[in-house]
């Protein structure tokens, strides 16, 4: 019995070894898990489900599949694809869940998210996040032509990475008490989501008892997945191998 959870790998047609460990990683390993959940930032840009080139379409096919094989698979919005979309859903079997989502994970009730929401530090990341996830906003811009979108996708991305560089680490981390604050109102404690690209397991206290926080890592220079079992849970990388 296991579950798999992975986050962060920003796959993109300019990182082939990246998408080769995650294709292999779903051929191989998530055939033999009881669910597979994508935290968020399974790809570099998304501007909407239309944009349907060669790459795309083998990392659909690559998940259609492990759902076809009786695999569950399970995905929660991150900063670079929230406007995955139903067609991205019916294409590759994966149910897209909310924000914040509370699982039952052998017997531990889970609450799993992207983890952008947690990083209230960085109000400007904030203000443009509340901007792009208004419906009518998403509305508008997917149905603008697709090279438009495109030229947007890159310019975002150029504009994210000058951003981010200019940032203090602390304000990019999640805000501690944005962490006790949501484990409370979801009535849980175990959390697990990425975004932060800091792979560890936190003890914490919420209303005086221990929680726990587990950050998944990115696939940027190695595969990161988390292993649960009911005997417990394990943040694993796997290597990239040469072309």
């Amino acid at each position: 019995m296991t579950t798999c959870f992975i986050a962060d790998l920003h796959l993109s047609a300019d990182r082939p070894d990246i998408t080769n460990c995650f294709l292999r990683f779903l051929s191989e390993e998530a055939t033999q898990c009881e669910a597979l959940y994508v935290l968020g930032d399974l790809f570099e840009m998304w501007i909407g489900d239309d944009d349907e080139t060669p790459f795309h379409r083998q990392i659909t096919e690559a998940f259609k599949t492990l759902t076809d094989a009786g695999v569950p698979c399970f995905f929660i919005h991150g900063n670079r694809d929230f406007l995955i979309g139903k067609q991205f859903s019916r294409e590759t079997g994966v149910t897209l869940l909310p924000e914040h989502t509370v699982i039952d994970l052998y017997g531990t009730p889970t609450l799993i998210l992207h983890g952008d929401t947690l990083c209230t530090r960085d109000e400007s990341y904030q203000r443009y996040r509340k901007k792009v996830h208004n419906p009518l906003i998403q509305w508008l811009f997917l149905r603008l032509p697709l090279s438009w979108r495109q030229a947007v996708g890159r310019k975002m991305r150029a504009d994210s990475s000058n951003t981010n560089q200019m940032k203090a680490d602390a304000i990019m981390d999640v805000t501690p008490e944005a962490v006790v604050d949501l484990m409370r109102q979801t009535q849980v404690k175990h959390m697990i989501h990425g975004h932060t690209h800091r792979p560890a397991v936190h003890a914490l206290q919420v209303d005086h008892q221990q929680a726990t926080r587990i950050v998944l890592g990115d696939w940027y220079d190695q595969g990161s997945v988390l292993v649960c079992t009911p005997d417990g849970n394990h943040l694993e990388t796997r290597r990239f191998q040469a072309a």
